[in-house]
């Protein structure tokens, strides 16, 4: 058990928090619950975290969490780990009549789950003071995080000014001033290559597999609503037909209840399944999104080093009093190499 002590091969007992432990993180996204009316209305989930990190409060902890406190875990994984892939969240549905079906709900659950797990069993990922806050704060402190920290209400004054970048950015490209600035390399190429084909190969098996459960369902269907009209038609007859009517109608009646459990089986385990991973690979191709865009940024500053650098070999020369300026701004370019 989780708060027992654990015995050595030696026979000497060890508690879970001993430094000689295993070290391990357990998580799991239970008990999904629909709270509010309208509008209004969102599902909570019980998060109970497992572990013997130290830095942990304490061995066990349970917290209520909402879809959106795992978006807010997610973005700032995403924020603070460049480079690193984190894993996709389930989509949040937007038509009312399906996000808070039984199914839709368990769905989501399995995905929240599989989810937070896969961040607790990275090895860099793990660690993230974001992640622990995640599973120890009580719900009010990651309510006031998740509406601060998320960026989803910045300041009018901030949007204008990443309009105005990206305006400016794309005028520079437009007009000549900036050709975009691309890593090419061998074999990362054919990384990113395979990626895309990828994505397109799992969309397109996702495609088929939504399909297939639509099929089945439809057909469980029509053969429900045959089984009952044909046991309605058999009880208006009393001879031996009527009984063989009542007996097709029970018998359809099985094979739609069959059929519609196929359908369950498919959406989970297949259907479902591929959509994770076409989540997985556009999460990757987001990863290297970033590092493009990590490496104009590399670019850029290294031409812009090298522009401070011909500027102060020039008033260098010429013994200009901004010697001791372009010093500075030269300095404090390296300093971010």
């Amino acid at each position: 058990m989780w708060m027992e002590q654990q015995r050595s091969p030696s026979g000497s007992s060890q508690s879970p928090r001993s430094p000689s432990a295993q070290p391990y993180l357990l998580v799991s996204v239970t008990d999904p619950v629909k709270l509010g009316n309208g509008v209004q209305a969102y599902i909570s989930y019980r998060v109970i975290a497992k572990t013997n990190f130290p830095e942990y409060l304490g061995p066990e902890k349970i917290v209520i969490r909402r879809y959106s406190d795992f978006v807010w875990l997610h973005d700032r994984l995403f924020e603070n780990y460049k480079g690193v892939f984190i894993p996709p969240l389930p989509e949040k549905s937007a038509v009312e009549k399906f996000r808070f079906s039984a199914e839709f709900i368990e769905m989501r659950r399995q995905a929240l789950d599989i989810f937070v797990n896969r961040i607790a069993s990275h090895h860099e990922l793990r660690q993230s003071e974001d992640l622990r806050t995640f599973l120890q704060v009580d719900e009010e402190v990651m309510e006031r995080l998740r509406s601060y920290e998320t960026g989803i209400f910045k300041k009018p004054a901030d949007l204008m000014q990443i309009f105005k970048d990206v305006q400016s950015r794309v005028t520079d490209v437009v007009l000549g001033k900036e050709k975009p600035v691309e890593e090419s390399h061998p074999e990362y190429e054919k990384m990113k290559h395979y990626i895309f084909e990828l994505e397109n190969h799992l969309a397109e098996a996702q495609k088929q597999a939504y399909r297939l459960v639509k099929r089945h369902r439809e057909l469980g269907k029509s053969l429900s609503d045959f089984g009952n009209a044909v046991k309605l038609l058999g009880a208006c007859e009393e001879n031996a037909i009527g009984k063989a009517f009542s007996e097709l109608g029970a018998k359809s009646e099985l094979v739609s209840a069959k059929l519609q459990k196929e359908a369950h089986e498919l959406l989970m385990h297949f259907e479902e399944p591929l959509k994770d991973y076409v989540r997985a690979v556009q999460s990757i191709k987001a990863t290297i999104a970033d590092r493009g865009i990590a490496f104009r940024q590399q670019c850029e500053l290294a031409e812009t080093i090298k522009l401070k650098e011909i500027n102060l070999d020039k008033l260098m020369l010429t013994r200009s009093d901004k010697v001791r300026d372009a010093e500075i701004e030269y300095r404090e370019v390296s300093h971010f190499t």
